[in-house]
């Protein structure tokens, strides 16, 4: 999986939209992350230049028996940990498991079980 084919994944829900949120964020890294929302809920976000991880919401229960069954899953990166997870690209997630993870955050946020508002859930 590379970039495109991750957007384009994003991308293909519906209703959502993507954006540059942070171009005055004081690194770099987080400078070019690219976040993905629909009806101005954030539901994944992951950086464009360097590709690692995506940061996506999360059941709590499903986020601990993930991070225990994985070494690619870790508490979110910059985000509340009980409800949000990083999913590494390059370690032991099946590309099919992340996309199926991918869906379940935009389900949450679209059917409106996740935490709402702009801020995503922090």
């Amino acid at each position: 999986m590379n970039i495109e084919d991750f957007r384009a994944y994003c991308l293909s829900f519906k209703d959502v939209e993507d954006r540059m949120a942070f171009d005055r964020a004081p690194s770099e890294y987080d400078r070019n992350l690219l976040l993905f929302s629909v009806r101005d809920k954030w539901f994944c976000f992951v950086n464009i230049d360097v590709f690692d991880f995506c940061t996506i919401k999360c059941d709590p229960e499903l986020s601990q028996e993930l991070q225990d069954r994985y070494e690619g899953v870790r508490p979110g990166y910059h985000m509340n940990k009980t409800h949000w997870i990083s999913v590494y690209f390059d370690r032991d997630v099946p590309e099919g498991t992340i996309r199926e993870l991918v869906k379940r955050s935009y389900e949450l946020v679209a059917d409106g079980k996740g935490r709402s508002g702009k801020s995503g859930g922090r």
